[in-house]
């Protein structure tokens, strides 16, 4: 069953060209990017999640960003 977001893709797609320009703007390569993607994601997790929750969210975040990035077989 795929997952349904409440968001829709137009919003997400949106979002996600304004912050790959400012990555650009600044010449960020891989590294850079990935680092401040990571610094976002933790500041997420301390300023908007209730710390009794903050270790299993990161965890499944983590979990889904493996997912993404694995081959998969068809």
């Amino acid at each position: 069953m795929p997952i349904t977001s409440k968001y829709s893709d137009a919003k997400v797609e949106q979002i996600l060209a304004e912050v790959a320009a400012v990555l650009e703007k600044h010449s960020a390569g891989p590294e850079l990017a990935l680092m401040i993607a990571g610094n976002i994601a933790t500041n997420v997790l301390n300023q908007d999640v209730a710390a009794s929750q903050r270790k299993a969210i990161a965890e499944k975040f983590a979990e889904a960003l493996v997912s993404s990035v694995e081959d998969k077989k068809h």
